[in-house]
């Protein structure tokens, strides 16, 4: 962890914005002890279920994760604190006064705190606008902005001219946060391109992270860096008839596309398998790496089956997570 402004406890370094499905969950769900309080990733629910709910009890005890609850009724964050799972609600700039009185008494129950979520693309809005829009989420929510985390996201960043054109908003925004005593201030975006469908097969197809990249630009200003995962920041999931494993390297993804063959499930998902042990971006500690990454060296040594698409997002998700946080434990921004 790194020291908070102003002498206040140690924060995390990451927040990653991770729907919460079954391989997403399953990978925080096997995130090491030691790594789980340097996370605040945000949990996207599209639907409450008992898996998700089983999933979301067994999250490690570290772990505190900020829950959107998007769609779902204004009771959904009371039913989670029910259940033990410990919530620190996510609140949007546009959220109706009854959603907001909901959100605020759950932060106020749980842990004195909430995340406040503006859109860069969606919420347009100058920066007197967004300080009235923060007033009202004070009054309706009962909180405060030093009990609130601000997320600063950019959306999608697939490209050069995404950077370009994002890089100069944020730099407002941030000089805008200045007007209030946040908690903590995040830059998310989602470098992932929302159609993998055009790259080839057969062969590893280097994608760059333009995410990555636009916080290196900006962490000289203090802010947290925060990503959308192995997964596009569009929330719409991809649908590949194709064995996909998006797997993080430094800087770029190595996207690995294995066309599926009758009756070679697990002979395929081995050699896709083999393929990336070998490659230049397996971790120097090999399958110690992350819990992801034992399950693919096992699956390499076919000494596993192939698995499914909800497990290659899980084994994916987890190397990623372990990744970033190695990344910024050693990153030394550049201009």
């Amino acid at each position: 962890m790194v020291p908070a402004p102003g002498g206040r406890a140690e924060e995390p370094v990451y927040r990653p914005v991770l729907a919460a499905r079954r391989g997403e969950l399953e990978a925080l769900g096997h995130l090491d002890d030691a790594l789980a309080p340097l996370l605040s990733p945000i949990l996207q629910l599209s639907e409450l279920d008992r898996t998700v709910l089983d999933a979301l009890t067994r999250l490690p005890p570290g772990l505190r994760p900020a829950v959107e609850i998007g769609a779902l009724p204004d009771t959904t964050a009371s039913v989670l604190t029910r259940r033990g799972v410990p919530v620190v609600p996510v609140i949007g700039l546009t959220d109706g006064e009854r959603r907001l009185a909901a959100l605020g008494a759950t932060a106020r129950a749980q842990t004195q705190r909430a995340v406040v979520r503006l859109r860069l693309r969606r919420d347009r809005a100058g920066p007197d606008a967004t300080t009235v829009a923060v007033e009202r989420i004070g009054r309706h929510a009962r909180l405060a902005p030093e009990q609130c985390d601000l997320v600063l996201d950019c959306g999608d960043v697939c490209c050069p001219a995404d950077v370009r054109l994002v890089e100069p908003r944020v730099r407002r925004m941030l000089d805008w946060t200045r007007r209030h005593t946040w908690r903590s201030v995040s830059m998310v975006a989602g470098g992932m391109p929302p159609v993998l469908s055009r790259l080839p097969i057969d062969e590893p197809v280097r994608v760059d992270r333009w995410d990555w990249l636009l916080w290196q630009r900006l962490a000289d200003l203090g802010v947290t860096f925060g990503d959308y995962g192995v997964a596009s920041a569009t929330g719409q999931p991809t649908i590949d008839r194709h064995l996909t494993v998006p797997y993080t390297g430094d800087g770029v993804w190595l996207i690995h596309r294995w066309s599926r063959r009758r009756g070679q499930g697990d002979q395929r998902v081995a050699d896709l398998c083999r393929t990336l042990v070998s490659g230049p971006h397996w971790p120097p500690t090999g399958a110690s790496f992350s819990w992801g990454d034992q399950e693919i060296s096992r699956r390499a040594r076919r000494g596993a089956g192939a698995g499914s698409a909800t497990n290659w997002m899980a084994w994916s998700t987890s190397h990623h997570l372990a990744h970033v946080l190695n990344a910024l434990a050693r990153s030394t921004p550049s201009r």
